[in-house]
């Protein structure tokens, strides 16, 4: 993990996200999102979900790392970020080492969000707490992830969202997840060329 830290400690907004803004202020709809690295029973691994049916209509589909909406009693993003991935994944987070805070970004719907970088110090079984939120929580190799045959540039809505987009199997991960493990694989230097640029309806 050492050159992607070295990587993070120079990295600005615009390095993470070419389509969210950079955040200039502190609004009041803060999140934050956990980027969860470990090293799984073949190699290192990044842990995924896929919505459940509740959520899915409402944050566009797609597979994100787990997180959401800061609490009033959230001492700090990585404090939301461990918190929602708990309570989504069952994760315990007494073995998890937050080692960076991702620059803060505006997405499109105002939310400002912050991606948390983790090491998994200690793995635990993880499950999807709430089926009907979280369908299944995925563990996926970062080389999976970087291999052309699963590695794209996305079209979606009309052009309006051009970023990268990553296939595991039947699922998708795109938008702001999108942009953070595409940056995460290029800044720790294990991105690989991308295939060609899909277009996609859903957004």
């Amino acid at each position: 993990m050492g050159p992607l830290l070295r990587g993070l400690e120079h990295a600005g907004p615009r390095d993470i996200s070419t389509n969210d803004l950079p955040a200039d202020h502190v609004g009041p709809r803060q999140s934050a999102v956990l980027v969860l690295l470990g090293q799984g029973p073949d190699g290192p691994e990044v842990v995924l979900q896929r919505w459940g049916p509740a959520a899915a209509p409402l944050r566009g589909g797609g597979s994100p790392s787990p997180g959401g909406r800061a609490d009033p009693g959230d001492a700090d993003p990585a404090a939301t970020a461990l918190r929602e991935a708990t309570e989504e994944t069952g994760l315990d987070p007494s073995g998890v080492d937050v080692v960076a805070m991702l620059p803060r970004l505006i997405l499109l719907t105002g939310f400002h969000v912050t991606a948390v970088l983790g090491h998994w110090r200690t793995p635990t079984r993880l499950h999807a707490v709430d089926p009907a939120e979280t369908e299944a929580v995925l563990h996926v190799p970062p080389a999976v992830l970087a291999g052309s045959a699963h590695r794209f540039r996305l079209r979606a809505g009309g052009g309006a969202w051009r970023g990268p987009g990553f296939r595991v199997g039947d699922d998708v991960v795109w938008g702001f997840t999108g942009d953070v493990v595409d940056a995460v694989l290029r800044l720790g230097g294990w991105e690989r060329p991308p295939g060609p640029e899909l277009e996609w309806e859903s957004l």
